[in-house]
């Protein structure tokens, strides 16, 4: 007796202190039955602990909620039931040499067939007698009687019938559904979650202040946890997703502010403004600047003025002149014996800013260069002309008051700007975080960064991403700017469309034909290739619009030309040699032909909003009327009405609004460029979410910026900044 009681205290001890030890960050290997090659499957998707699992959220799920009588499943196409299998047995499909297994279920109303395809475990698995919960989809197998088809099924007992279905994990209830590997089901997935719920989430800390909770009415982190993967009704998920994506986004914001913090510390450059000189070059120009323009300007010359580095976000629509901003910038840092670089995402467009800024300089003795993979050229008084790589690497390193303009050519390893004061970065967010990062870098001063983004972003969007960035928006026009007359046709208009672009060419005009993609897909027919297979196409197009418009000018502009083709295309464009420019999304942004009165856009119902209103962007740069074809060959309801905002609305800001709402954020953010969590990115199209968080993650830091306050909280935000992959 004495022996068995030692043996039970040895085994109670041991059992006490596995229960003591059990923690979140323990390997998945934890759970029953976990090994090695379900192991390597789970560690595919980033799931290697208990914690990772936890928070592996479902991104949709199955309504098996209704769970009715067999005697009614005659009124459904997809139902649950609870039933008695009877029968069950499996024989081979002669014709297709496939494994059926037929059983039958019955309740106290009648009899339901159930048919699985090439699924033997099922007979390993359920046996006559067993009590099953199915869901599934239904067909008629005879008048009176219904068939489940491949259902989803969970044995509940060998005799009970009454069931609780929140117990239930793929049957009868609201079924989570996981993005999935092969040899890693949604089914096993579902199992093992539910199987560290049930061990493991009492561990779960609450990370959000009580006050927190409070004041936005969010659920705590165990009730969360369990409704996120098991919940009871929709709702009831809703309000636990609400409850994470605050606490994703709220560690975002946290981080923002931090980084705006420390930005402060950071010594750079401090430069001497001329104001006179600022107003001599506003009388050269041959236009008046917008209020918003000089208020944009006056931001960053305060800036500039400061002992810690500008990280300046300038937004503007389409056409606003966000480009004549950051070249007052460049000229005013130059002229103070500062080097000024600006880095654009393409060579056409940095090309350019390089003959743009040569225009506008002209009346000053201020130092230009190009630096791009394909040309380098100076202009420095009456010196222009191309020059050599290692003479202008050398120009540079030396400190020479240089504005240089280039592509991400500008970020190699072996050039070393020795006296930078300001990086300009135009369609910032088509560069990582790390090339961004590159330029900045500097052993003594940090230059001035100013960024810019012809997208426009809803202010509390922008906001929410950039957070660490001030914000400037030129929301103006230009004086004289007529409104571009927008119109949605059907391909059955085409033909009054070409008469309409040729009396345009008449009238010396030029017009633009954007084609969504390169050439006719290669690829084999599958689904996606289907819907696309009669998507316009350049090279195609181009040999159709040619032909009907022999008399004329036609030219071709995609991504896939040389540079120096694509170079020489937009240039004769431009100097108008060309009246048809049949192209893809490469004059998205930033290419300027005042002359360019029409765009017409094939399959437009395949854009954004935003991406369209920047195509309808490359015309109306000048004082003749300019006009924008939506063409569209879908007849859906949600696309008309989608197209017809552009016909609304010439304010991108609007525009942007409507998008968020209805293709989500990736229109303005990659996920990869942004650093932000996959959950907290959904919050992006929920304005008022976003202002909330905002706000409270401004209010914590005014309470307490290290967070000790709330040591949850303050290890959660530890974990997070680890976790925190930005490339």
């Amino acid at each position: 007796m004495q022996l068995i009681l030692i043996l039970f205290f040895l085994w109670y001890s041991k059992y006490m202190k596995e229960i003591k030890e059990k923690s979140l960050d323990d390997s998945i290997t934890s759970l029953y039955k976990l090994g090695p090659a379900k192991e390597e499957k789970f560690n595919s998707l980033g799931i290697y602990t208990i914690r990772d699992l936890l928070y592996y959220f479902p991104f949709r799920y199955q309504d098996f909620t209704d769970v009715v009588k067999v005697k009614d499943l005659l009124y459904y196409d997809k139902a649950s039931a609870v039933v008695n299998i009877t029968n069950i047995k499996s024989y081979r499909s002669p014709r297709k040499k496939m494994i059926l297994i037929n059983a039958v279920g019955e309740d106290e109303t009648g009899k339901v067939s159930i048919i699985w395809f090439n699924n033997p475990f099922v007979l390993r698995t359920i046996k006559v007698g067993n009590t099953v919960s199915l869901s599934g989809n239904l067909k008629m197998k005879t008048k009176t009687r219904m068939e489940f088809q491949s259902p989803s099924y969970e044995i509940i007992s060998s005799e009970d019938m009454d069931v609780d279905f929140n117990e239930l994990k793929h049957t009868g209830r609201l079924v989570p559904v996981y993005s999935e590997k092969p040899g890693l089901s949604s089914k096993m997935i579902r199992s093992y979650v539910k199987m560290a719920l049930n061990d493991y989430s009492y561990l779960l800390k609450e990370t959000l202040p009580d006050e927190t909770l409070k004041l936005y009415n969010l659920e705590n982190v165990q009730d969360s946890i369990y409704q996120m993967h098991f919940p009871e009704t929709i709702e009831k998920s809703e309000v636990a997703k609400k409850r994470f994506i605050f606490e994703e986004m709220l560690l975002v914001q946290i981080h923002m502010l931090q980084l705006k913090k420390e930005n402060l510390k950071i010594p750079s450059p401090l430069i001497s403004v001329d104001d006179n000189l600022l107003a001599s070059f506003k009388k050269t120009l041959p236009f008046i600047l917008t209020d918003a323009q000089n208020n944009s300007i006056n931001e960053i010359l305060k800036d500039l003025k400061s002992k810690s580095p500008m990280n300046r976000l300038l937004e503007g629509d389409v056409g606003s002149g966000k480009t004549l901003v950051a070249m007052s910038a460049g000229l005013i840092v130059c002229s103070d014996n500062y080097q000024a670089a600006f880095m654009a995402p393409t060579e056409v467009l940095a090309k350019q800013h390089f003959l743009t800024a040569k225009k506008l300089f002209k009346n000053f003795d201020i130092k230009l260069a190009l630096f791009t993979s394909d040309s380098i050229q100076i202009k420095d008084g009456n010196l222009e002309g191309k020059i050599s790589k290692d003479a202008l690497k050398h120009e540079i390193e030396k400190g020479n008051n240089y504005f240089i303009i280039g592509t991400q050519s500008l970020i190699q390893k072996d050039i070393s700007f020795s006296k930078l004061g300001l990086v300009i970065i135009d369609e910032q967010h088509r560069f990582g975080v790390k090339q961004r990062k590159q330029l900045l870098t500097n052993d003594k001063l940090v230059p001035h960064l100013l960024s810019m983004t012809a997208t426009p972003i809803p202010r509390t969007l922008a906001l929410a991403v950039y957070g660490d960035l001030n914000l400037s928006i030129l929301d103006e026009l230009p004086q004289g700017r007529k409104p571009i007359k927008t119109r949605v046709v059907s391909k059955r208009y085409e033909t009054q469309l070409f008469d309409f672009i040729e009396k345009q060419i008449l009238k010396k005009k030029q017009v633009f034909i954007i084609c969504p993609r390169v050439e006719p897909s290669e690829e084999n027919e599958s689904f996606k290739n289907l819907l696309m297979k009669d998507v316009a196409s350049v090279k195609k197009e181009y040999e159709r619009i040619s032909s009907i418009f022999s008399k004329y000018s036609v030219a071709m502009l995609h991504g896939k030309m040389k540079p120096i083709e694509k170079e020489k295309t937009m240039r004769d464009f431009s100097e108008n040699k060309i009246n048809i420019l049949v192209a893809t999304s490469v004059i998205e942004v930033g290419v300027d032909v005042p002359n360019a009165t029409t765009m017409v856009i094939e399959g437009a119902e395949r854009f954004g909003l935003a991406q369209l209103h920047q195509f309808r962007g490359r015309v109306g740069r000048g004082v003749d009327q300019s006009f924008c074809f939506l063409m569209s060959e879908s007849y859906a309801k949600n696309t008309r009405d989608r197209l017809k905002a552009l016909v609304e609305y010439n304010n991108g800001f609007k525009l942007a609004e409507i998008d968020l709402a209805t293709r989500g954020p990736g229109q303005f953010f990659g996920l990869q460029q942004s650093g932000i969590p996959d959950l907290a990115m959904s919050s992006l199209k929920d304005l008022k979410l976003l202002a909330q968080i905002q706000k409270e993650a401004q209010r914590l830091a005014n309470i307490d910026s290290s967070l000790s306050k709330w040591p949850n909280l303050e290890q959660r935000f530890s974990s997070f900044i680890k976790g925190l992959h930005i490339e």
